[in-house]
């Protein structure tokens, strides 16, 4: 076990070096000139030299990447351009609501999910597959950002079930920032269930199949046993990667519901960076969900382990 993690440590610190160089070239093959933005369009030649040392920028890009990897791993993201706040205060007050938001959704999304591919597999060839695989159908067909005006138009605007946007923190008001959040989660969850059913139903229908499942049944164990005991445990390998994928996914793709129902979360911010050419804030934001991506993959393997002994963790099929 202990081999396994140090193994998937490694793999990951070595993708999160890679990932920093993309990030570090991406940033800077953006159009514009940060120097430019933080002096003023009409500075002078020589005011905006002053700026470019100032940050940095008049060095060689090997020397900008090493000093912003040095930075970055003593915590140290920069300062916006914009208002000279540290990146990481930005980072902070935005990421736990993008936090809150995203595991509220995979909450949702789990059960809403794992419900479906049950019942479609449990009742495969008869209407309630019918019925749950429409509605994932749909589900996967209609856009977020579609499915989150509507409901801003409708349950919120229209029937005032719910707020149309604002945010407060459930660590102050726990019901109340559950209120707030519980529609633009739902939005989330209901997009993220639709892939994540089809997936269990697809491996519930092949656990079904399966010889012990067969024999669990011959031996007069209930319909309710074979099901949550035998199939479905056997079948959350391929679950827990799912959800580990779309909880990566919640995390950097919630910029549009976060705009939509004004939540000060990540998605946020990074919409005002990128408008505002705040570069700094930009590639901080982007390592940081790349981070966190690398983080759950990480944790979902070692959860393997877990869920199913036969995983072996020596890194080998045996």
């Amino acid at each position: 076990m202990v081999r396994y993690v140090f193994q998937r440590l490694w793999q990951s610190a070595l993708t999160l070096l890679l990932v920093s160089m993309v990030v570090f070239a991406g940033v800077r093959a953006l159009p514009g000139d940060p120097a430019t933005v933080m002096a003023g369009e009409q500075a002078d030649p020589a005011a905006i030299a002053a700026v470019r040392a100032e940050l940095g920028l008049d060095r060689a890009l090997p020397v900008q990447y090493l000093e912003f990897v040095k930075h970055a791993a003593t915590g140290d993201l920069g300062r916006s351009i914009r208002t000279g706040t540290p990146v990481r205060h930005l980072i902070g007050a935005t990421l736990p609501v993008t936090l809150q938001l995203a595991l509220y959704a995979m909450v949702i999304a789990v059960l809403l999910g794992v419900t479906g591919g049950v019942i479609a597999a449990v009742y495969r060839g008869r209407w309630p597959e019918w019925l749950v695989n429409g509605i994932s159908l749909v589900g996967l067909s209609v856009p977020t950002f579609w499915l989150g005006l509507l409901a801003v138009l409708y349950l919120a605007v229209g029937l005032g079930l719910f707020p149309a946007s604002g945010y407060v923190s459930p660590f102050e008001h726990p019901l109340r920032g559950l209120y707030y959040l519980t529609l633009p989660a739902v939005i989330l969850g209901v997009t993220h269930a639709a892939a994540l059913q089809r997936q269990t139903r697809s491996s519930m229908v092949e656990t079904l199949s399966a010889d012990f499942v067969r024999t669990a049944r011959a031996k007069g164990l209930g319909p309710g046993a074979v099901i949550l005991r035998y199939a479905l445990r056997n079948s959350l390998i391929v679950v827990t990667t799912v959800i580990g994928l779309q909880l990566g996914l919640l995390i950097a793709g919630t910029v549009v519901t976060e705009r939509i129902f004004g939540l000060p979360g990540i998605g946020k911010l990074t919409l005002d960076s990128v408008f505002t050419r705040d570069y700094p804030v930009i590639q901080a934001v982007v390592l940081v969900v790349a981070t966190s991506y690398i983080v759950i993959n990480l944790l979902v393997d070692v959860l393997y382990t877990v869920i199913d002994p036969r995983v072996r963790v020596s890194g080998r099929a045996q």
